[in-house]
């Protein structure tokens, strides 16, 4: 341990006494006249970048109809304006006074007015990368990257990482190590995502793979490439990855033991693309659910109802439990609707209206056989089914069944077809007894003047309430 103290603050002895001497010769001579001249243009190009911003963002709001691409690019050049001015005033002075002094007397501004621009191409290329945390990151390494590079402080910074070290049996994990491996990682993952977005792309968009295998070979291809930029993240360290097989089967069967459930769920999320059950798009109900599935998921399927709900159904749910997939092998769905008539209509003429009631909603289809049964004689109907064909289960099923039964109903209507309801007789089989009626549909006391047509009623059912039980 007091070894590798040593050999740190020998290291960053060194760093630090580049450093210092660099700061010496710009604070002598013509070094410091040009220091100072850079000072003054940095300020310029400050004011310069604040009076021109508020004019360019004039100028774009009264750019009407610009696509969205073109406002970014000005909202990016608005914020790099200062650095973009002083790039362009610190070359300007270097070309003079290079003219003018001569070379060696113009070294330091042309060395910042180089860094300045690398800094700035960096702050455009890193506009690429979506993730704001992650932009500002890549942006302040590159820069010091940039500055140590330049400026010769490269080798010794490296020096200074590399101290910074601990030392196993037979691996060594330094500062600069980790840091490599981190870098080399995140451009992998950087190439490896924008690879695999260009590779979903085109697996999406082939008509000629089923949309289960389409997810499945997408999710393939992602692990992949993140695995083997990760791998290739821990051999740039200089980690053994044959070490790493005895602590990651032992890791494995810790989580196999503990995320029973979870592991379960992935599983059965490769069973489903597997064997096609369920794929998106796809109608089924499961329990007291309904909808169609929107997105396969490694953990879960995402169901969105006709509600605009939607539901993050385990897969394993789906594996053990019972689904009904309504489009399963075809779009081809047949529902059923019940009804009855009155006795007094022919059953014939019945079935014939019907089915030709039901063909004129627009959702049921004319390709498909409309049919119409009798099942059975009720108390006070006789019981029909009525079974048509849609192939749009995904808008809902009470969206045809109601148009169906309202185009029954018209026709119904129009043929004086009459569809019967329960009705129940009270027979008042003692008359000394005190009664009293009163109409639940109008609220009448039995008092009051009753309708013609319940005086009727009332008079055809006055023999049967006189009727006397035996």
């Amino acid at each position: 341990m007091d070894l590798i103290d040593q050999g740190i603050l020998d290291a960053g002895t060194g760093l630090f006494a580049r450093i210092e001497a660099s700061l010496r010769s710009m604070l002598s001579g013509w070094e410091l006249y040009q220091f100072g001249l850079l000072i003054a243009l940095f300020i310029l190009a400050h004011l310069g970048a604040r009076w021109m911003r508020g004019r360019l963002e004039g100028w774009v709001r009264r750019r009407s109809g610009w696509p969205k691409w073109r406002l970014r690019v000005a909202v990016v050049v608005s914020n790099r304006m200062r650095g973009l001015l002083f790039v362009l005033l610190a070359w300007f002075a270097y070309a003079v006074m290079e003219q003018v002094a001569g070379p060696s007397r113009s070294f330091l501004i042309g060395l910042w007015a180089t860094i300045a621009t690398a800094w700035v191409a960096v702050g455009f290329a890193a506009q690429f990368i979506r993730n704001r945390p992650l932009r500002k990151a890549v942006m302040w390494l590159a820069w010091i990257y940039i500055a140590l590079y330049y400026l010769g402080f490269l080798d010794d910074a490296a020096v200074f990482l590399d101290s910074i070290a601990i030392d196993f049996v037979d691996f060594r994990l330094s500062a600069l190590s980790v840091f490599q491996g981190v870098l080399v990682t995140a451009i992998l993952l950087f190439a490896a995502r924008a690879i695999t977005r260009a590779l979903v792309r085109r697996i999406q968009g082939n008509e000629d793979i089923s949309p289960s295998m389409r997810v499945l070979a997408v999710k393939a291809v992602q692990f992949a490439f993140i695995a083997l930029a990760i791998i290739i993240g821990l051999r740039a360290i200089g980690f053994d990855l044959t070490g790493l097989a005895v602590l990651s089967g032992a890791i494995g069967l810790g989580i196999g033991f503990g995320l029973q459930r979870v592991v379960s769920n992935l599983v059965s999320g490769v069973i489903i693309l597997l064997d096609k059950s369920v794929k998106p798009g796809d109608v089924i109900s499961l329990g007291n659910k309904f909808g169609w599935i929107d997105e396969l998921g490694a953990r879960y399927v995402s169901v969105v109802t006709r509600d605009g709900l939607e539901y993050l159904i385990p897969n394993e749910d789906l594996v053990t439990g019972q689904v009904v997939n309504w489009s399963h092998s075809d779009e081809f769905v047949r529902i059923e609707l019940n009804f009855g008539t009155s006795y007094h209509d022919d059953p014939h003429k019945v079935r014939a209206i019907a089915i030709a009631a039901a063909r004129k909603v627009p959702r049921v289809l004319s390709s498909r056989d409309v049919a119409c049964h009798i099942t059975g004689f009720g108390n006070s109907s006789i019981d029909y089914v009525l079974r048509f064909w849609i192939r749009d289960a995904r808008e809902g099923l009470a969206g045809v069944r109601g148009p169906v039964f309202l185009a029954l109903w018209d026709a119904f209507k129009e043929h004086g077809i009459t569809i019967p309801f329960p009705q129940r007789e009270v027979r008042v089989l003692n008359e000394a007894l005190p009664v009293t009626t009163q109409m639940a549909e109008t609220g009448m006391a039995a008092g009051d003047a009753m309708p013609a047509e319940d005086e009727r009623a009332a008079g055809r059912a006055e023999p049967q309430k006189n009727r006397r039980a035996d």
